[in-house]
């Protein structure tokens, strides 16, 4: 961790260090972190601050372009980086530290300086991948804005392969049967054996008729039911290059691909999970949901490749 000209941080409000001798205890702290947002060491240092007094923060995610697909669905970055945005929220809000949260400006120095333009925050958190993997080290962001900020700038390393989070973050792939049976028999299975978090993605089939978000919502409010945490997004048709970004996205520890059998799945027929499994050392856990379970089915024809 570094903190500006490596002085220690003065924890009081800067902002409030007013007349009469009179301080307001609450510290603003921003949070600046893109593909580390779900990071346990992130959370953690968020935590140690609320720990030594009252502060409020708000978390900025500067958008990001994924690195596989040749076609970049602007609408499908948003909503992920909305949704690392929403979980690191919620996470911050579990310990009881008032919390909000924007996407931003994707350059990350011009987010911040644009945050720093709107309020007059204390404190400044940057969250990133260590060295070798960081791209905003390798912009030497850090100096950057401890040199322009003029305030506490605390850098936290996240990394999301070395680090277990208290709960497994699982990606689960379905399409037209996300809200099967046996798929949600199978997440309702492995949240038994230990705390999840869920994140559903629904490559969708490129036909303007397909209903993907009904029944991404239609899975979201079964999950909910059963107690289970759960996000989810409609992504790019390609369900190869959909599993790619989400790995990139959400720093997932395991996946699950729900298919139909063989006779009628295009997934497997291209050898998707066979795919996955090689592209990966997470592990991948496939479902097969009958093609006559009523829960599995589309509202109305097949469109374009079956799952």
């Amino acid at each position: 961790m570094s903190t500006a000209g490596g002085a220690q941080p003065d924890h009081r409000s800067l902002a409030s260090q007013g007349q009469a001798g009179e301080h307001r205890t609450e510290t603003s702290i921003l949070v600046v972190a893109n593909e580390t947002l779900v990071g346990s060491a992130l959370i953690d240092a968020v935590k140690r601050r609320a720990d030594e007094g009252e502060v409020s923060v708000h978390v900025i995610c500067p958008q990001n372009a994924p690195s596989h697909g040749y076609v970049i669905y602007e609408e499908t970055v948003r909503e992920a980086t909305e949704n690392r945005l929403q979980m690191t929220v919620a996470r911050i809000e579990e310990a009881g530290v008032q919390t909000t949260g924007a996407v931003m400006d994707p350059d990350p120095y011009s987010a911040i300086m644009d945050a720093l333009g709107e309020r007059d925050f204390d404190e400044i958190i940057i969250s990133t991948h260590p060295s070798t993997r960081s791209g905003w080290l390798r912009q030497d962001l850090i100096t950057r804005v401890q040199q322009a900020a003029r305030r506490p700038v605390e850098h936290v390393v996240v990394d999301l392969d070395a680090e277990k989070d208290r709960a497994t973050r699982t990606l689960v792939v379905a399409n037209q049967t996300v809200g099967g049976k046996a798929l949600i028999d199978q997440l309702k299975e492995l949240a038994a054996e230990g705390d999840r978090r869920f994140v559903v993605i629904c490559p969708q089939s490129g036909d303007m008729g397909d209903d993907a978000t009904e029944r991404l919502a239609s899975t979201l409010a079964t999950l909910e039911a059963e107690g289970l945490h759960a996000i989810g997004q409609v992504t790019h048709p390609d369900p190869y290059t959909a599993i790619q970004n989400a790995l990139e996205f959400y720093g997932i520890d395991e996946i699950v691909i729900s298919t139909f059998p063989e006779t009628r799945s295009g997934w497997l027929r291209a050898d998707l999970v066979g795919r996955i499994q090689s592209s990966t050392s997470k592990p991948v856990h496939h479902v097969v949901s009958d093609a006559d379970d009523e829960s599995a089915q589309e509202n109305g024809s097949s469109r374009g490749i079956s799952a």
